[in-house]
C-alpha cells in the first residue's frame, strides 16, 4: 500500500519537539522551527534531509522513488521521495527519524536515544 500525507504527518508528528507550520503553501514538520521535512503542494512526495554525499546513490538505486528538484534541491541537504512509491511503514519512519536527527538539537537527540533503549 502506499504512503499518504496522513502517513507522513503521523510520523513525523511522533518525534519529540514536531510541530506542523504550513509554508509555501505546503506543510513543513519542524523541530525547535527548524525543518526537518515538507510535503508537496501536491501531497505526491515528501521533502527530507539527506547528507548531500548520500543523493546521487539513492536517486541512482531506485529513480522510481527518489528525486531532487534540480535548481532548487541542488546546494542543499535535501531530497525527495514519491509517496506512491514508499510502500513501507519501517521505511518512511527511518526517512523521517533520519532527517529528524540532522535537524534537532543533539539533547533531543540523545534524550530519544536514551528514550528508546530503554523501552
Amino acid at each position: 500500500m502506499a504512503t499518504t500525507p496522513d502517513d507522513v504527518r503521523r510520523e513525523a508528528l511522533a518525534l519529540p519537539e514536531t510541530a506542523e507550520k504550513l509554508a509555501w503553501g505546503a506543510p513543513t514538520f519542524r523541530v525547535r522551527d527548524k525543518i526537518f521535512a515538507a510535503l508537496a503542494e501536491d501531497d505526491a512526495s515528501v521533502a527530507f534531509r539527506c547528507p548531500k554525499e548520500d543523493r546521487a546513490e539513492l536517486i541512482a538505486a531506485e529513480p522510481e522513488k527518489f528525486f531532487m528538484r534540480h535548481g532548487h534541491d541542488d546546494n542543499y541537504n535535501w531530497i525527495r521521495a514519491h509517496l506512491a512509491a514508499v510502500e513501507d511503514a519501517d521505511e518512511l519512519r527511518a526517512m523521517l527519524t533520519d532527517s529528524w536527527r540532522m535537524t534537532a538539537p543533539k539533547r533531543v537527540v540523545k534524550a530519544f536515544d536514551e528514550a528508546a533503549a530503554e523501552g
